[in-house]
């Protein structure tokens, strides 16, 4: 007898519907075709043990399993749950009536349990999409899915309650969420504020100016001058996600597994902080079956790269392309994947390799030729891409004493997000463009304009200060940042020069 169930495949951070087709005739061996792979060729032993311990017979026939269409590689072990249903209602032990109103996917253990599979969030889109009339799933990805509007969640632990659910004994559990009760509940939960900081107001201002414009940031300076605190409450400051970015985001953490059975959707921008031994297919994404990496994690949120020096130069060059186009294309032979990968980039360092060059306490061990060696470790290309350059101090002991309370996070993210908003009027016209930092050059060109003491001001710093070329077009973007801060029209000469002092590694004379 031929049977058909729906399940669903995932490629890149978007989903497939895929047709189990179950025909079972006279015979003795088991057949899975189109395109599995090894997790799902293995299915067999562990669909026979669960059905066997739910109390039903395994058909000791010839069993023959299409996954369609069949030119689509499948892949993993949630097409566990649609073979076992549609084995089951091939060989009459249970109704086939309604199995076509149904996406069933799960991986089976032997006993009968179902346990959770990735990517759930896409699958359950396309399954809106499909207009089925529901989803059945295991109970621990339930909330993940009920996120789906127009779409009837139902969880299981085990098989038999999926038998019984088709043989009309027993109903199966509705989940549902509310996405604004999501939002409402978890959105605004920061363990970090910058509240918290005492001192560093410099480098408080540079993050502010950072989170306005989008931009990429570096911070150079000591051990223990507080990089890395202060970079972790970057997200506390950026625009809280829309409706849209927050699914989005979800999709490509339900696709590499990063949820856990309480959270349905993320409310709060990811931070991703990447040890410096990361390889460069865990931080860009691949591997045989391809996965979301690092990149592709801190899409809408910050990827903070510490102590970047230590990483691999070949792991940071291949941060170029992604930074400038903000998604990233995994290949392979017969395939390729696209995983979307806007994300803003904040990289911390020394200054040296000891770590106290400039220190105002402390003498550096280092000599001119091995700073310059270590500086060397990044490359012009990728400190291109980087907008503002911080040098970081030691916090003197006074301010860390002082009783003066620093300003919230939440105060400073209503100036980031009024600048925000003008930027979004101005950019309204243009698909791809959100912020100051993802200007062209043209658009730099039109966007910023300064009036004739303003290139003076501009030329003469990059002469004195021995300034390159391409932090021309860096400066103005963060001078156009500045001003949107302060609700100006026009940059004006304050704006530049504060933009300019952002240009540390850029300086011939930072060293030496």
């Amino acid at each position: 007898m031929l049977t058909k169930t729906y399940s669903s495949a995932v490629y890149g951070i978007e989903a497939t519907s895929v047709a189990v087709e179950v025909n079972i005739t006279a015979g003795t061996r088991y057949y899975i075709v189109g395109l599995p792979d090894n997790a799902v060729k293995e299915s067999l032993q562990r669909i026979e043990s669960a059905i066997v311990s739910c109390g039903y017979r395994m058909p000791r026939q010839k069993i023959v399993v299409n996954l369609a269409p069949a030119d689509i590689r499948k892949e993993g072990s949630a097409y566990d749950l649609a073979i076992a249903t549609a084995i089951l209602a091939s060989s009459n032990q249970i109704e086939a009536n309604r199995l076509a109103d149904y996406l069933i996917l799960g991986e089976l253990s032997l006993d009968g349990n179902i346990q959770p599979v990735k990517g759930i969030l896409p699958i359950a889109i396309q399954a809106a999409k499909d207009k089925f009339k529901g989803i059945i799933l295991p109970e621990t990805n339930a909330r993940e899915a009920a996120i789906v509007s127009n779409l009837t969640v139902l969880g299981v632990d085990n098989l038999l309650q999926v038998i019984h659910f088709f043989n009309n004994k027993s109903d199966l559990k509705v989940t549902s969420v509310s996405i604004e009760d999501e939002f409402l509940n978890h959105a605004n939960q920061n363990e970090d504020d910058f509240g918290d900081v005492r001192g560093q107001e410099n480098i408080k201002r540079a993050l502010e100016i950072a989170a306005a414009g989008g931009h990429n940031l570096i911070l150079i300076g000591p051990p223990g001058a507080g990089k890395t605190m202060l970079a972790k409450r970057m997200p506390t400051i950026l625009p809280p996600l829309t409706i849209e970015e927050s699914l989005e985001t979800t999709k490509i953490h339900s696709v590499a597994g990063q949820l856990t059975a309480k959270e349905s959707l993320m409310t709060r921008r990811p931070f991703r902080s990447p040890h410096h031994t990361i390889s460069d297919v865990a931080l860009v994404g691949g591997g045989t079956n391809p996965q979301p990496g690092e990149i592709s994690l801190s899409h809408n949120g910050v990827l903070f790269l510490d102590e970047l020096p230590e990483f691999k130069r070949t792991v940071l060059e291949v941060m170029r392309q992604p930074l400038e186009s903000r998604s990233i294309t995994i290949s392979r032979a017969k395939f390729s994947v696209d995983y979307p990968a806007s994300f803003m980039l904040i990289a911390a360092m020394n200054p040296c390799p000891c770590g106290y060059y400039n220190h105002p306490e402390k003498d550096c061990t280092c000599g001119t030729n091995t700073v310059q060696r270590y500086l060397s470790k990044i490359s012009g290309p990728l400190l291109d891409r980087i907008d503002l350059h911080v040098e970081v101090t030691p916090v003197a002991f006074k301010e860390l004493t002082f009783d003066q309370k620093s300003e919230k996070s939440h105060i400073i993210r209503e100036r980031v997000m009024a600048a925000r908003k003008i930027q979004n009027e101005r950019f309204r016209a243009f698909q791809n463009i959100h912020n100051n930092a993802q200007m062209s050059s043209i658009q730099v060109r039109e966007r910023c304009q300064i009036d004739a003491e303003g290139r003076k001001l501009l030329k003469n710093a990059m002469e004195k200060l021995g300034l390159s070329a391409r932090a021309y077009d860096r400066i103005l973007k963060v001078a156009r940042t500045i001003a949107d801060m302060e609700h100006e029209i026009d940059i004006k000469n304050h704006h530049l020069a504060e933009a300019i002092q952002f240009r540390s590694l850029d300086r011939q004379s930072w060293i030496g």
